[in-house]
């Protein structure tokens, strides 16, 4: 009888086998980090690493454009690379090379900002206010992104949960940008001529608790004895992944599902920037913010203090961190949309995100960056003169429709403000600009000792502006 072979003797085994083979890399072969693609970017003056696995003792080279080193392969199966710095460059090939051979295509060298938070980070391009013509004129070779999966995880990963390759800003690709993140991108590469990558990391309805990395915790007074099974999920899974890759900053909107809070949520901003920075290790890199736009129905009661009037404070509270910014955005959101948690409106969170960043990283000395904050009370003659940083041209009394600057509204007066004497009985306010100041009273407070202005959760009305065209900050002068 003639003898059978293997696959005759066993045939689901060696149905089984050949299917493996086929979907399988072989041991030796060298592999990439899921974040190495075509079209990617890479981080200009700070150097290049890029990772992977492959063999145990397995020499690796890796090259773009003239630079050039080799790394060899650990233990565990895992190398990196690291490369001199690059200034500039397009259109670039990666090519690594081990015991098989990778190239990718169409490398750029430029500025990378992660781009993160809840929903109205994640909120794409597509459905925004005005953003057709955006999409449609979008050939914006020089402006790449990333997309990654929601992804929780008790421990920090290894592999970055990517959902898009890296992408070239086109019509075709745009519609799918997290909004906020395109206007801020369009507005710091068309001003500088800058590349500018995008690291599209977000998930809606997240709290900001699972984004703060462990490390970052003891950083903060407040949070040293902080139980630690809350934090971090969504660093080890969506941020730890990308800390090896040197980028220039982080975009941060979020905050609305911490809105019942008020010095707690700067107490978890402060740990979220420190353990980021910490990580990443490139330094106290710039890391700009939202404020929360307007929301829900105004409030009548001068006293306000309801819904996200505290959250708005500690979030202007977080300035304090060296090297931060924060867009106000609570002139955005008309009375009609103040039922819609998703402003439509990314426009100008995004250009106000960039006006910080082209003043105080790219040279633009000239630039406003933001509008009036808050600096000093003193009473006088029975009413209260306010005193602000960040008045630019001037103060004035402005409006806004849509996506156009905000201009002064001639005859009209300043809304919001709110007036107190040591009784704590507030009336709304008459407030008057002189000079640099907004001079504050009311008749039935004869002696005041505090005020406030915008300090509810929806300021519909409040239009205090410098003249660049930037929203003062809602606040309040007391502790009550």
């Amino acid at each position: 009888m003639k003898s059978q072979s293997y696959a005759q003797r066993h045939p689901i085994a060696f149905t089984l086998t050949a299917i493996m083979a086929c979907v399988l890399p072989a041991a030796a072969d060298v592999t990439l980090a899921k974040v190495f693609t075509d079209n990617m970017m890479f981080q200009r003056k700070q150097p290049i690493r890029v990772w992977g696995t492959a063999e145990a003792g397995e020499e690796v080279s890796v090259v773009l454009g003239k630079k050039s080193a080799k790394a060899t392969t650990s233990a565990e199966g895992k190398w990196m690379a690291e490369l001199p710095a690059v200034e500039v460059g397009d259109n670039l090939e990666l090519a690594i090379k081990g015991k098989n051979t990778l190239s990718l295509k169409n490398i750029i060298i430029g500025d990378i900002w992660v781009c993160s938070g809840q929903s109205n980070m994640e909120m794409g391009l597509g459905g925004c206010l005005g953003a057709d013509e955006d999409i449609k004129a979008a050939d914006f070779p020089k402006i790449r992104r990333i997309k990654f999966n929601h992804v929780q995880t008790p421990q920090p990963q290894a592999e970055a949960p990517t959902a898009t390759a890296w992408q070239v800003c086109s019509p075709a690709t745009a519609g799918g940008f997290t909004a906020a993140g395109f206007y801020f991108a369009r507005e710091v590469m068309q001003k500088t001529g800058v590349p500018i990558g995008i690291i599209d990391s977000n998930w809606g309805g997240t709290r900001i608790e699972p984004w703060i990395a462990a490390e970052g915790l003891p950083l903060v007074e407040a949070l040293k004895a902080a139980n630690p099974g809350g934090f971090s999920g969504m660093y080890n899974g969506m941020i730890y992944p990308i800390i090896k890759m040197p980028i220039k900053g982080a975009l941060w909107y979020q905050g609305e599902s911490n809105g019942e809070e008020g010095q707690t949520y700067n107490d978890k901003m402060q740990a979220l920037i420190a353990g980021w920075r910490k990580q990443w290790g490139v330094g106290d890199f710039p890391f700009y913010f939202v404020q929360l736009a307007n929301f829900q129905n105004p409030n009548q009661d001068p006293a306000g203090g309801n819904g996200w009037a505290k959250l708005r404070e500690a979030q202007t509270k977080t300035l304090s961190v060296p090297n931060t910014g924060m867009a106000v955005i609570i002139d955005t959101v008309t009375l009609a949309e103040g039922g819609d948690i998703h402003p439509k409106n990314k426009y100008d969170v995004g250009s106000r995100l960039a006006q910080w960043a082209l003043a105080k990283d790219y040279g633009k000395k000239e630039v406003v960056f933001s509008g009036p904050i808050f600096k000093a009370l003193k009473i006088q003659g029975g009413k209260a003169l306010l005193a602000f940083d960040h008045n630019g041209g001037g103060l004035m009394v402005g409006k806004k429709a849509g996506r156009a600057t905000a201009v002064a509204a001639a005859g009209e007066k300043l809304k919001r403000f709110a007036i107190a004497g040591a009784d704590k009985k507030w009336f709304w306010a008459d407030a008057v600009i002189e000079k640099n100041l907004v001079v504050v009273s009311s008749p039935g407070v004869k002696e005041p000792v505090a005020v406030r202005y915008g300090y509810e959760m929806n300021p519909d009305g409040a239009n205090l502006y410098n003249k660049e065209g930037l929203p003062a900050s809602p606040f309040r002068t007391d502790d009550w």
